[in-house]
């Protein structure tokens, strides 16, 4: 039997990170096993659907290098298409497909129309919270005539259509990350399949295209464990085998509840919009619930893709620790390429106001020997214009405390004649030009180690402590350590 999985979001806003997480779970999981990773739409909830989501979607797993061979995808022109032969792949679409399987249920006796209103169901959801604490219905329109029950449906009255479960009945069945998992249909609520407005719900149409989709092995949240067992006695009333589950742990805070969109940043855009390379970002959620056998933590994709199973998949919920992204994120800035980088450094430069698209295109090329000189501090690339502002600077602004010192010491005094008179008759800032001049300066000076390192370094960039020296003196150019020596002057 050939592997297939899928991933199959609601187009209801941003992909969150626990979303990209069971995206590259099935991902992976289907490059282990030769296997088939498709992507569907399941927007059965309209009143819900955010126009655009799709597109951002499927962009965003685009970004992560998450990508699916067939189902829902997007044309060089940004453009939704489909590509596969178990289409289509978006739920809105396969009303049809609904109407004739539901059928087959009502006929069979494992489904029912439900004609309550929602003042009742209200009234209802109301006594049993009090009561009991819950909120399921209680089975008022299981034993309607038949022929009743079809002559409402043909004059158009309002209803739903229910499972009808049945009663003191245990639901088992085997979960490759929770084992044997066994819920008796007495705890269980009669679930609606079909919606008033024709639409299916999520229990409904999940089955219905797993099933056709040929869906082996599904990979989702853990938050649909307690909804499984109806899905299981659906795939049974229908006579369909049921695929494998697997019911990934939630993506937790720091304080080890579940990560929402209150606690900050949650969506893969989010990270990406921030300047986070989608290496360390993948590489990071392969963590929060996996762990591999050698406890390494460092992992290209490919290197995931050969190391993944799901038997070291945990139960408990693996906390999103932003520390480590950060610590893991600076990593791939170092080992990142610098045209890449750069790339990400210009359109955060140009938001901060620190230079025109036209200068970026203009001097590209010392865009990137500015990042080149300052990615060693940079967890992601919307640190850059924080820490890049200095080389910017028409007027060199001071920092507070020693660098205060500094600027105003005697042994800045004595260095910026004789380093202004030094540097002015030289051609360029390399280093194979400055470390002689430096050399010559200090011993005309008697200034060495920090009495000469630090005060140059105040009248060059305003700080005590940064990158090396002489890339500054680089990046700074003649022009401007000149006009920041006169500055102090």
């Amino acid at each position: 039997m050939s592997v297939r999985v899928r991933f199959a979001p609601s187009p209801t806003g941003f992909l969150h990170v626990g979303g990209l997480r069971t995206a590259l779970y099935n991902y992976l999981f289907a490059k282990a096993h030769g296997g088939t990773y498709l992507l569907r739409i399941e927007d059965t909830d309209q009143e819900r659907f955010v126009e655009g989501a799709v597109e951002n979607l499927l962009r965003s797993l685009e970004w992560a290098g998450v990508h699916h061979t067939e189902g829902v995808m997007l044309t060089e022109e940004g453009q939704v298409t489909e590509k596969g032969d178990k289409g289509p792949y978006v739920q809105s679409k396969r009303l049809d497909i609904y109407s004739r399987h539901i059928r087959s249920l009502l006929d069979s006796g494992h489904a029912y129309p439900c004609f309550c209103t929602k003042e009742r169901l209200d009234a209802l959801r109301e006594k049993e919270r009090q009561e009991k604490g819950g909120s399921r219905y209680d089975g008022h329109c299981r034993s309607l005539d038949t022929e009743e029950c079809a002559a409402r449906m043909t004059a158009g009255e309002p209803h739903v259509i229910r499972l009808k479960l049945p009663a003191h009945t245990d639901i088992q069945f085997h979960d490759l990350v929770r084992g044997t998992v066994t819920m008796n249909t007495d705890d269980l609520d009669d679930q609606v399949l079909i919606k008033s407005d024709g639409y299916p719900t999520y229990h409904f149409a999940v089955v219905v295209d797993d099933h056709l989709m040929a869906i082996t092995h599904v990979i989702r949240g853990e938050e649909w464990l307690a909804s499984t067992p109806k899905h299981v006695y659906l795939y049974q009333a229908m006579g369909w085998e049921a695929p494998t589950y697997v019911h990934l742990p939630n993506i937790l805070n720091i304080d080890r509840k579940k990560l929402s969109k209150r606690q900050g940043d949650v969506a893969a855009e989010d990270f990406r919009r921030k300047g986070y390379l989608p290496e360390a970002l993948v590489n990071f959620l392969a963590l929060v619930g996996w762990s591999p056998e050698d406890n390494e933590e460092l992992f290209t994709l490919a290197d995931l893709e050969q190391k993944f199973s799901l038997d070291r998949v945990s139960k408990s919920g693996g906390v999103f620790d932003l520390k480590k992204l950060n610590w893991m994120s600076a990593h791939y800035m170092r080992e990142a390429d610098l045209e890449v980088l750069t790339d990400l450094a210009i359109p955060c430069l140009q938001e901060a106001g620190l230079i025109t698209p036209d200068e970026a295109e203009a001097n590209r090329q010392w865009v990137t020997s500015l990042v080149a000189i300052l990615r060693e501090n940079l967890h992601y690339m919307s640190e850059l214009p924080e820490k890049a502002a200095v080389f910017f600077q028409e007027n060199l602004e001071v920092e507070s405390g020693e660098a205060e010192e500094w600027w105003v010491s005697e042994a800045l005094e004595t260095l910026r004649p004789v380093l202004t008179e030094q540097l002015a008759a030289l051609g360029s800032m390399d280093e194979a030009v400055i470390k002689p001049v430096f050399k010559a300066i200090q011993k005309e000076t008697g200034l060495k180690g920090p009495q000469f390192f630090k005060p140059l370094r105040v009248a060059l960039t305003g700080r005590v402590h940064g990158p090396d020296l002489m890339l500054v003196m680089k990046v700074l150019g003649k022009e401007r350590i000149l006009k920041r020596l006169e500055q102090h002057l």
